[in-house]
């Protein structure tokens, strides 16, 4: 597989990288499954993962999937909640931060943290202070980089200011294109890299999901209005364009959704995450989908024609977000 440095901090990854949040969730493969999953994205040239503090036994998990072959993988996780519990709310305090990066190096079982994402801006801390305690673990060779999340171009100003910044990771994709207006645009002036997650719009994007599918109670994108009935019936038209596309380059749906996410920007490095074997190989042949300048262009005048209808996160969550 390919290349990509995020940005001007020279960290290579695989073009593609690997969200391993979803194996810790609800309906996930077993531990034993997700190791072998792990595992089989480097034999097939994925170097690039992605987990978090927030992200229940995830940190474990991935840790011990990577423990023989760390020297060969770049391994990104994140801090920003308190006690690494989403549902205890905020906690960027320079003496949280500490203490996550410890508790993380010791669950991943590595010396080192590649890149450290503040998981959610919190209010409470300036952004300068946090920027400079990850300046001073990476002084201590505890962490390698600097990553942000879900945050605005200003809050990337002042951070990148106090220590460069490598990464910014937040949600991107055809379903979700609001990054283009200005997160994109400072990050090639900054030389920043980008790490959209959802990168295939929670799924939507395959061509699976459509008004009449039943999602499983347990099912997180329930709580989102994005996707009610309603709205995945309204949304539908981006559904039948990405197959359109796809039936035409003799890709699937899902190829289309990464390969045009990859031809954007040289300093984009998407993270799908999967759960089966075969989709993550299907992932991986994305970076072989080659769109000329002339099918961007068709397929960009044709999004712009279609209105996404419903928002990405339940009220109180999307106010929270804006306000990043």
């Amino acid at each position: 597989m390919n290349t990509r440095k995020l940005g001007k901090s020279g960290l290579e990854v695989s073009a593609l990288g690997f969200g391993c949040m979803g194996l810790s969730f609800p309906n996930a493969p077993t531990k034993e499954e997700s190791i072998t999953l792990i595992r089989s994205a480097v034999e097939h040239g994925i170097t690039f993962f992605d987990t978090a503090q927030g992200y229940g036994e995830n940190e474990l998990l991935v840790g011990e999937a990577l423990e023989p072959l760390r020297k060969e993988v770049v391994i990104a996780t994140k801090f920003g909640f308190k006690n690494g519990d989403v549902r205890q709310g905020l906690d960027s305090r320079p003496e949280t931060i500490r203490a996550t990066a410890e508790a993380s190096l010791k669950r991943l079982k590595t010396d080192y943290i590649d890149l450290f994402y503040q998981h959610r801006i919190n209010p409470n801390v300036p952004i300068e202070e946090v920027a400079g305690t990850v300046k001073e673990l990476i002084q201590e060779g505890k962490v390698k980089h600097f990553g942000l999340c879900e945050v605005n171009s200003e809050t990337i100003r002042k951070a990148h200011a106090v220590l460069p910044v490598t990464a910014l990771q937040s949600e991107y994709s055809m379903f979700w294109r609001e990054p283009e207006n200005e997160i994109i645009p400072t990050l090639e002036e900054l030389g920043i890299g980008f790490v959209p997650f959802s990168p295939l719009g929670k799924g939507f994007l395959t061509g699976t999901i459509n008004a009449g599918v039943e999602l499983d109670k347990a099912d997180t994108r329930n709580m989102m209005p994005r996707f009610s009935k309603e709205n995945r019936e309204a949304n539908q038209a981006l559904v039948d364009l990405v197959v359109s596309i796809a039936t035409d380059k003799n890709a699937t749906p899902a190829q289309i959704a990464l390969g045009w996410l990859l031809a954007q920007k040289p300093f984009i490095v998407p993270i799908p995450g999967t759960s089966k074997l075969h989709r993550l190989q299907e992932n991986i042949d994305a970076t072989n989908v080659s769109l000329t300048n002339d099918e961007l262009s068709k397929i960009n005048s044709a999004l712009a024609t279609i209105k996404i209808v419903g928002e990405r996160y339940p009220a109180q969550i999307q106010q929270t977000a804006e306000r990043s």
